[in-house]
């Protein structure tokens, strides 16, 4: 459905994506994760049509996508892009807003679809609010049902939960990923945030310096992180010696979460706790084994500078090992 093949693309002289290849199957949803600067809001705007690529091309079900130069008015027909800019008319409703390019030929038909995507974004009580009253994460949730209005093809999303307050976020998450699988609109979605990422995204492509390092199914790239990039785009991640867990001393390092590494009263390795913060359900604990930094979570406070033994399941060493 979507091919992008060799593409690079610079602002001036500083190249900000270089060769840069994927395909994308209708109805996927695919995360675009990597640091900031790394290129994803930049791949969104060459996909959507916005800018031109010096190298490589892009296609849309087989039709070539051009961008503003060969493009009186920028942007494809059965893509929406949602920038983090909001693009809204402040003077007018949020209702009126998000019915603005529905036709008005058939006004209850428009109306019925308009209701649906106030419902869908949870601002069904602000519908005759002028937006410039709105908040920002508010004015964000009109952005997105805008969006979604004409029923896209491909929804282009960067950060789109990002001000967004923490108590809605998770359901319009739902609500949001739900209403595109029920439709199948594929979508690309630009973050930082990991639960974005884990319960929505079927593929995840790692973005670094403005090169792809991976495409992969979300949950193999999370459960087997052979990078440390890469896994430190998930959250807290510890680079861990082979030689303090496995008996042959073997040199090199595993990755491993802090959920991973237990606290075992009868292990023989120890670790000397310099802080707990707490994180609600649990609490981080910050450590040293073998002179390095851990990081590892434990359900109550530990206090500086208490020792702990520590354990990580064989399965995980095995399996890190291997990678």
């Amino acid at each position: 459905m979507l091919t992008v093949h060799n593409i690079s693309f610079a602002y001036d002289t500083q190249p900000v994506l270089k060769n840069v290849s994927f395909t994308i199957e209708k109805g996927q949803h695919i995360a675009l994760i990597g640091a900031s600067g790394c290129g994803k809001s930049t791949l969104l705007k060459i996909i959507y049509g916005l800018l031109d690529v010096q190298k490589g091309e892009l296609s849309w079900n087989k039709k070539k996508i051009l961008g503003p130069l060969f493009n009186l008015v920028p942007g494809e027909e059965n893509m929406k892009y949602l920038s983090q800019g909001f693009e809204l008319q402040s003077y007018r409703s949020v209702a009126e807003n998000i019915g603005q390019f529905l036709s008005n030929f058939e006004p209850e038909l428009k109306q019925g679809r308009v209701d649906e995507l106030l419902d869908i974004v949870e601002m069904t009580n602000f519908a005759n609010t002028k937006v410039e009253k709105l908040s920002g994460g508010q004015k964000q949730r009109v952005a997105l049902a805008k969006a979604l209005a004409k029923r896209p093809e491909l929804l282009l999303l960067d950060e789109p939960f990002g001000n967004i307050d923490n108590f809605r976020r998770s359901s319009l998450r739902r609500n949001l990923f739900k209403y595109l699988k029920r439709n199948k609109i594929t979508s690309i979605t630009a973050t930082h945030d990991k639960t974005d990422i884990l319960s929505f995204a079927d593929q995840t492509i790692v973005i670094r310096q403005g090169e792809i390092l991976i495409k992969e199914k979300t949950i193999n790239l999370y459960q087997n992180p052979n990078d440390y990039y890469i896994a430190s785009l998930f959250g807290e991640v510890n680079k861990i010696q082979l030689s303090s867990f496995l008996e042959s001393h073997e040199p090199g390092t595993i990755l491993v979460y802090p959920h991973e590494i237990k606290v075992t009263s009868g292990s023989s390795k120890k670790a000397r706790v310099k802080n707990s913060y707490f994180n609600g359900s649990h609490y981080l604990i910050e450590a040293i084994l073998d002179n390095t930094v851990i990081f590892f979570d434990h359900h109550q406070e530990l206090s500086a500078p208490e020792i702990v033994g520590i354990s990580i399941s064989n399965n995980i060493i095995e399996k890190r090992h291997r990678i």
